[in-house]
């Protein structure tokens, strides 16, 4: 659990709303006046938070802050141990914490191996990529990217200077 105070629950992005009045008025059944019920502040199942331990904040805030910030995150808490960016109902930390048992990760250990994010279309998945450097990222199996996940799989394999992995998916 981090130690940043929590942020208010916000609406996660659903279809727009539709009124029943169309369909019910033509069926001539009674519709409700008033505005929409409003959507509600979590869906069941979704992700609500990642929380990942890092040894280096400067580092982390530099490499997962330039990569969250280009996926559409916001920097949604600071605190003197870590920082949290928020994209719909879920948010993403990296947190120096004082609990941590060691100081470096090793995403082949038992635990997290990397994060997977849709990234939209290749060109958008090329303009990352080839950006990542200049943020703390390398491109990890460079001699099967963009298809280090099989042949069907569209994907870029990122991991910053700390060991922590990301892949980027193109299209579905």
């Amino acid at each position: 659990m981090t130690t940043a105070p929590s942020g208010e629950p916000s609406k996660l992005p659903g279809p727009p709303s539709e009124s029943p009045s169309a369909s019910a008025e033509a069926e001539g059944a009674d519709v409700p006046s008033g505005p929409p019920a409003p959507l509600p502040s979590s869906l069941p199942g979704s992700l609500h938070h990642v929380e990942l331990w890092v040894p280096d904040l400067a580092r982390a805030v530099v490499s997962f802050g330039w990569l969250l910030g280009e996926l559409g995150y916001e920097l949604f808490q600071e605190w003197p141990a870590g920082r949290s960016w928020k994209l719909g109902g879920t948010y993403i930390v990296v947190e120096a914490s004082p609990d941590r048992s060691a100081l470096v990760h090793e995403r082949r250990r038992p635990g997290l191996n990397h994060l997977a994010f849709h990234v939209g279309s290749r060109a958008e998945l090329d303009r990352l990529v080839e950006a990542a450097p200049g943020h703390g990222w390398g491109l990890l199996f460079a001699d099967r990217h963009p298809h280090a996940g099989g042949a069907g799989h569209v994907a870029g394999y990122l991991e910053d200077v700390d060991g922590f992995e990301v892949e980027l998916v193109a299209g579905g």
